[in-house]
């Protein structure tokens, strides 16, 4: 400063050698000042910070030590007390002034910009510790005021290199709205998307999609700005673009997990041909089944006590109601359902008929099971059907399948039974 300047003249320096001298002492101090500076934000007060933040109970203490925000932002110090003491370290030089502040400027900017970055991430990381996050995933507004931020800086850097105002720049973006635009189309939909499907609930984080057209079939990992990523079954991994959830529809299960059941629909072709009425025997022998012995007591009460009171010739089958084999047999498999541990029967339960085609006549089931992880529900799906195919032939009922080459083969070895004799002469 001036006094130093003074005081070097009296010593016999020239006004010019007694400035430069003054400048190169102010400087060194300001290096001192600002060494001294980084030690003790450094190894004194960051080394505080680390030590109580590992001592506090809350995780986002942690957190943003762990994405380097602290230490960021003691990178600050130096450079801001630099900048307050340039005016009177520059002195003798003012319009060195001017270029050193910017640079410092700049560099703040750009640690600033990534403090603040780290500090996002680090409130992301923590918001995500919390279960409503699986609900409400807020990647995508992060990502977006990332984004801000890393625009403004680089705005604030280009002004200062360019001597302009920041602000100038800032106006004059409406001039160029529609590049903008065109620029961050897939980002700007993804966030219109983004808000979409926060706001009305319709993804989230560990939720099954399907989307078929992107070949999707799993658990959704991340929501991000601009894409889905879902994990399909195979352990590979789709990328969907945000808007195309809203743009073209997906099927979401939750609401399947949430319920806590799975559907089973699973059809059983009868051959038409091997349904018939229940005689004696046949009812005799099904009486022996526990699960419809109250069923058949009191459907042949509720039958013979019609039949009784109409005028018909009893001995033709065709005439009054008789139990039949095929509605015997759904009568068995509703009440097989109804007792069976893993199905849920306060929810839809239906075994019923379908169109006779001419693969015969198909019988669904459609039921809930109560577990909904895939593999037991596969289980229980196939022990429903493996069992249900096994009884069959009790009800003399029987499978309608297309001929294979084994009942073809079979056909023609009947055939050369036959012997010639038995074939009847014209």
């Amino acid at each position: 400063m001036k006094p130093v300047s003074y005081y070097l003249q009296e010593q016999g320096f020239s006004a010019l050698h007694a400035e430069q001298l003054a400048t190169l002492i102010l400087v060194a101090s300001a290096i001192v000042l600002v060494v001294v500076a980084e030690i003790v934000t450094k190894k004194i007060l960051l080394k505080a910070v680390s030590v109580l933040t590992r001592k506090t109970s809350s995780s986002l203490d942690d957190l943003l030590l762990k994405y380097s925000v602290f230490r960021r932002v003691a990178h600050m110090v130096p450079p801001v007390l630099l900048y307050n003491i340039s005016h009177a370290v520059l002195i003798f030089y003012p319009d060195l002034i001017p270029p050193v502040q910017t640079v410092i400027t700049i560099y703040l900017t750009v640690i600033a910009v990534f403090a603040i970055l780290g500090a996002l991430d680090a409130l992301l990381d923590f918001y995500n510790e919390h279960p409503a996050s699986a609900r409400l995933p807020l990647k995508s507004f992060v990502q977006v005021l990332k984004t801000i931020v890393v625009s403004s800086g680089a705005i604030i850097v280009i002004a200062k290199l360019l001597g302009t105002s920041p602000l100038v720049f800032f106006s004059g973006l409406g001039a160029f709205t529609a590049v903008i635009i065109l620029i961050f189309k897939d980002s700007i939909l993804g966030f219109v998307a983004g808000l979409q499907l926060t706001t009305n609930n319709l993804v989230q984080t560990g939720d099954w999609i399907e989307m078929p057209k992107y070949g999707a079939d799993g658990e959704i990992t991340d929501i991000s700005l601009v894409t889905v990523s879902v994990q399909n079954w195979d352990k590979t991994i789709t990328v969907i673009p945000a808007y195309a959830l809203i743009s073209e529809g997906f099927k979401n299960w939750r609401g399947m997990s949430e319920s806590g059941a799975r559907r089973i629909t699973r059809s059983i072709t009868i051959d038409m041909r091997s349904v018939r009425f229940c005689d004696d025997a046949m009812l005799e022998k099904m009486r022996g089944i526990t699960l419809i012995r109250d069923y058949l007591e009191a459907k042949t009460r509720e039958l013979d006590e019609y039949n009784r009171k109409q005028p018909f010739y009893a001995s033709v089958p065709v005439n009054g109601r008789r139990l039949t084999n095929i509605g015997t047999f759904r009568a068995y498999v509703v009440a097989y359902l109804r007792s069976h541990p893993k199905i849920n029967s306060d929810m839809t339960l239906l075994v019923r008929h379908l169109q006779p085609a001419e693969n015969g006549l198909p019988i669904q089931l459609y039921v809930f099971c109560n577990d909904v992880v895939w593999a037991h529900y596969e289980d229980v799906q196939a022990d429903i059907m493996d069992h249900l195919l096994a009884v069959l032939p009790f009800f003399d009922l029987r499978v309608f399948q297309s001929p294979s080459g084994a009942d073809i083969s079979e056909a023609v070895r009947n055939l050369g039974r036959i012997r010639v004799d038995d074939v009847p002469k014209p």
